[in-house]
């Protein structure tokens, strides 16, 4: 098999898991449009845990971490199943750095099957999801992507789910497609960094707007796994652009994807009425 792309998308409102709108149609494009994978590698905004660990049982639990939205979406499984041979490799591919096989303790959370459930609809695909390590500094993140890149090669693809924008407290339920100055200007600060040199992403943390675009770091660290891969020399496409409540991005980017950039169809998903804009792990 040829090399496979990596992917990192802007996941957003876990609402986007049961709607049609022109975000998840373009998920669902993409997933048509790639090569169908041996595996998958998810790292997920929503397993932030001190420690670097990847899912490595036979099947994995569909976790929904959040709370206050409707019971149709409690109710969703992606009943994909595990690859613990898949996630034994990606330990010992990154040696020296360590990577911990879970065997009981996580499963995918709705960073990964929100996507995965447009992407990848009949949950065919073996799934892996990594942790997110909290304890440490941005730099590892990149050189960790970096160190992922040789499993392009050997029929995994990887998709990085998080959010270049994700401001909780800033959200305003009134612009469901729309997004804040402060937002758009972060936003092409990222697109042309990836651009130009995604080896140096952290660049953007001197952006006047990085503190309100990304007050923590949890949703914004799986693009810098993303530049990780990029640092082979291979250019970054930005495949989708939009915002969403305000202070979330849905920007998606791509390394050997060689797709089209998508944005046909209705706006994205209103927050359900009733769901506290904080606390939920939108």
């Amino acid at each position: 098999m040829s090399r496979l792309p990596a992917l990192f998308i802007g996941h957003g409102n876990p609402m986007n898991t049961l709607a049609s709108n022109r975000y998840t149609n373009a998920w669902r494009e993409i997933g048509k449009n790639l090569p169908k994978p041996r595996a998958l590698l998810v790292v997920s905004a929503h397993w932030y845990i001190g420690a670097t660990a990847v899912t490595a049982m036979v099947r994995p639990r569909t976790i929904h971490d959040f709370y206050g939205f409707p019971p149709e979406l409690f109710a969703f499984q992606y009943p994909a199943p595990g690859a613990p041979d898949v996630a034994a490799e990606i330990a010992e591919t990154v040696k020296p750095i360590w990577i911990g096989l879970d065997q009981d303790q996580w499963g995918l959370d709705h960073g990964a099957w929100s996507v995965l459930a447009h992407m990848y609809p009949q949950a065919d695909v073996p799934v892996v999801q990594l942790s997110v390590n909290a304890l440490k500094p941005l730099s590892y993140h990149i050189e960790l992507g970096a160190r992922l890149a040789p499993l392009r090669d050997q029929g995994i693809l990887i998709v990085a789910s998080g959010n270049v924008v994700h401001n909780l407290h800033r959200i305003d339920r009134a612009s469901a497609d729309e997004g804040y100055d402060w937002a758009h200007w972060f936003d092409d600060a990222v697109m042309h960094q990836m651009a130009l040199d995604p080896a140096n992403i952290l660049a953007v943390a001197s952006h006047k707007d990085y503190d309100l675009a990304v007050p923590t770091p949890d949703h914004f660290i799986p693009l810098l796994y993303l530049a990780g891969l990029a640092t082979t020399g291979e250019t970054v496409q930005a495949l989708i652009r939009g915002h969403s409540l305000g202070s979330i991005s849905m920007a998606a980017f791509g390394v050997g994807a060689h797709l089209s950039c998508y944005g046909d169809g209705i706006g994205a998903t209103p927050l359900p009425a009733g769901v506290p804009p904080d606390n939920t792990n939108t």
